[in-house]
């Protein structure tokens, strides 16, 4: 791991102290995982330009995973929220600490790029064991 200094504006600081403190993660944290996000989005180029809200993250098997910028919530997750839970976009804003705009940019995501979507959600169904 390598150190290097950071200066940040005031405001900025304190936005992100925020934002850190309401994802339970310290400010050092929340800094390395904004960079990754980013360094992530611009080395991977896949971010969809019609879904600013909507990055990718590798996730432990290494496969990008697209998920909600800053959130860390999987699209796969708020897809499954409706067809499995039949939860309303409201049930799932209130229920994950995100807004309406959020929740809808994630089902657009999903209509939009539907395959891919489908794709991961039957791969991660195949992993789970019966429970019969």
């Amino acid at each position: 791991m390598s150190r290097y200094p950071l200066n940040l504006p005031g405001q900025l600081k304190k936005e992100a102290e925020q934002w850190a403190s309401e994802q339970g993660v310290s400010l050092n944290q929340f800094i390395m995982w904004a960079v990754a996000e980013k360094v992530g989005a611009l080395n991977q180029i896949l971010d969809d330009p019609g879904f600013p809200q909507i990055t990718y993250r590798r996730g432990a098997a290494g496969t990008p995973t697209p998920v909600l910028r800053g959130k860390g919530i999987r699209v796969q997750t708020i897809v499954g929220a409706v067809q499995y839970w039949e939860l309303s976009p409201e049930e799932i804003a209130s229920d994950y600490d995100l807004t309406k705009a959020q929740v809808q940019e994630s089902l657009d995501f999903y209509e939009a790029h539907r395959a891919e979507i489908d794709a991961a959600i039957a791969a991660e169904e195949n992993l789970e064991p019966d429970h019969a």
